[in-house]
């Protein structure tokens, strides 16, 4: 499986610009299978009173873009968005959307919602109830979205209920880069899992975000990405990852049997 993983950023509440930024980036990696991008890439971090307006629903013409996108390029694509929960109406959800070549649409709503600081997400966003393990050809992926990575319960379901890789979608500022950077190799030792985390750059209201996306094997180690530099600062990593080569190390280190074993 060829991950590409955009380290970009949005234009604020400009979803059809960022739709038009999207497809261009996912042209310029043509040997990947899926292309990841950041949380709330298509809208921007800092919503306000937009957040209903700007919000994807089933059926919204923003969301039939974004599939239309995924054959036009024959790509997997992976973006995070704020979504309308398809259980509650009007409630909405920080989610991560994936579609695929041929139509297929799986939304995965974020679970931990900081409310801290900066942060407002408890005040804007409903939790989702629980997670989702997204569906492709390559494989099963569990979907975090930022904060969450800060919660091993999160990634430790998805790893139970089958993923095979650990992707996390996230805007996080540059104060907390060191952070992620301990934690997602801890994510990916507990789990025997490889996991990917794509973070956003740029700055939006004062908040200056500066990436540090990376992929980490199951022993934790970080792989050697194939860079592909863009404008302003961004860029695009891409990485080869043998999957079926990882699904090894669960049984010669069966965390997951053990921890199951005690539930």
């Amino acid at each position: 499986m060829r991950l590409a993983l955009a380290e970009v950023k949005p234009r604020p509440r400009r979803v059809a610009e960022n739709l038009c930024a999207l497809e261009g980036v996912v042209s310029q990696v043509p040997t990947a299978d899926l292309v990841a991008f950041p949380e709330l890439f298509l809208t921007g971090y800092s919503l306000g009173d937009s957040l209903h307006r700007l919000a994807l629903r089933q059926g919204s013409k923003e969301l039939s873009t974004l599939a239309e996108i995924a054959r036009r390029q024959d790509k997997w694509i992976l973006a995070g968005a704020p979504f309308e929960s398809p259980a509650r109406k009007g409630e909405i959800w920080n989610a991560a959307i994936l579609v695929g070549p041929t139509g297929e649409v799986q939304v995965s709503g974020k679970r931990y919602l900081p409310n801290f600081g900066p942060f407002e997400e408890g005040l804007q966003f409903t939790p989702a109830d629980s997670a989702q393990v997204l569906k492709t050809p390559f494989g099963r992926i569990g979907a975090l979205i930022c904060y969450e990575v800060f919660f091993p319960e999160v990634a430790r379901k998805l790893a139970l209920q089958g993923a095979e890789l650990l992707l996390a979608i996230s805007a996080s500022p540059v104060t907390s880069r060191s952070l992620f950077a301990k934690l997602i190799p801890a994510r990916a030792i507990e789990n025997a899992t490889g996991f990917a985390y794509v973070n956003r750059v740029g700055v939006e209201d004062s908040m200056v975000f500066d990436g540090g996306s990376t992929f980490c094997d199951p022993r934790g180690e970080p792989l050697d990405p194939a860079v592909h530099p863009l404008p302003e600062g961004q860029r695009i990593l891409e990485y080869e990852l043998p999957l079926e080569e990882y699904s090894r190390y669960r049984p010669s280190r069966p965390v997951l049997r053990d921890i199951s074993l005690l539930a």
